[in-house]
């Protein structure tokens, strides 16, 4: 793709950093940095299936959400750095442990080095399909530049209130930037195709309630039924995780009642294609650990 690495422009923040020697407001320099890949069992069942997905977890993110359960890479800086030779090794690693798909998790800041990542594996025999799983807050310029590299997009639609927006993620205009991106994912990747289970090709948005915050969670869930109707996947989750020091942040779990308020709207307006979640999500021992050892 077109990337001038001495003026970033690759997300709606256009901070212009100089990435050769200057991280980005996403806390993000010259070389990806990954702090964890291997089968990953947590995703939606049509992405994680038996064998898990290749989950490949980069450091830095281009939201900075007040209540990342993600932080230590989203603003620690925990990993090591890769080049785009080393991380096409990567992805051919992850195949070769029989994951279903390669699912490049918070890879935004990262895209000029994805790409040619791919393109390097792909040579080399990756065949498996590629997920971009992001937090929806992305540039149309960029999301053109991965037209052909991505075969499932897995964006967060985090908020459709301006205010909840700027008050969580210091982005009042997530919402119009979340629209006008998933409609380029929709239009790239159309209607879902599986193959014994799993999602080959296709869309899967994600929304995370929050507690305290339902009005948000309707209104997401209203504009997504309206504008895709059973084109796309949803998954509502209920995983809300109060972090220490996470200031301004809810700072209790969603109560059942209130996912269940939001399950029995989401029903009301006709929305049928859509994953739920069960049981104790909301729990420190669901974030992975960022120690473990990356394959060679």
């Amino acid at each position: 793709m077109n990337f001038d690495e001495r003026h970033c422009r690759l997300c709606p923040r256009g901070c212009g950093a100089d990435r050769r020697s200057a991280a980005g407001l996403c806390r993000c320099g010259n070389l990806p940095r990954i702090a964890r890949a291997a089968p990953h069992f947590w995703e939606e069942p049509c992405l994680s299936g038996t064998r898990g997905s290749g989950a490949v977890f980069f450091s830095g993110c281009n939201l900075g959400c007040r209540f990342c359960q993600n932080r230590e890479i989203s603003r620690g800086g925990a990993g090591n750095e890769f080049t785009s030779d080393r991380l096409a090794s990567l992805f051919l690693s992850l195949q070769a442990q029989g994951v279903h798909n390669i699912n490049l998790v918070t890879p935004t800041p990262w895209v000029p080095w994805i790409t040619e990542a791919l393109e390097a594996a792909w040579r080399e025999g990756l065949w498996l399909p590629v997920v971009y799983n992001s937090g929806g807050y992305e540039s149309l310029p960029t999301l053109r530049a991965l037209r052909g590299y991505i075969s499932v997009y897995l964006p967060d639609f985090k908020y459709i209130d301006p205010d909840v927006a700027g008050k969580l993620s210091g982005a009042r205009d997530y919402p119009e930037q979340a629209k006008k991106a998933l409609w380029e994912m929709v239009e790239q990747r159309g209607e879902a195709v599986f193959d014994d289970g799993i999602m080959m090709r296709g869309v899967i948005v994600r929304h995370l309630v929050l507690p305290g915050y339902l009005e948000n969670s309707f209104g997401t869930l209203e504009y997504l039924r309206r504008e895709y109707g059973d084109s796309i996947r949803i998954s509502i989750m209920n995983q809300y995780t109060p972090m220490p020091g996470a200031e301004g942040a809810p700072d209790r779990p969603l109560t059942e009642e209130e996912y269940d308020r939001v399950l029995d709207f989401a029903r009301r307006i006709g929305i049928t294609n859509a994953y739920i979640q069960e049981g104790g999500t909301a729990k420190e021992r669901f974030i992975p650990s960022w120690d473990a050892p990356l394959p060679r």
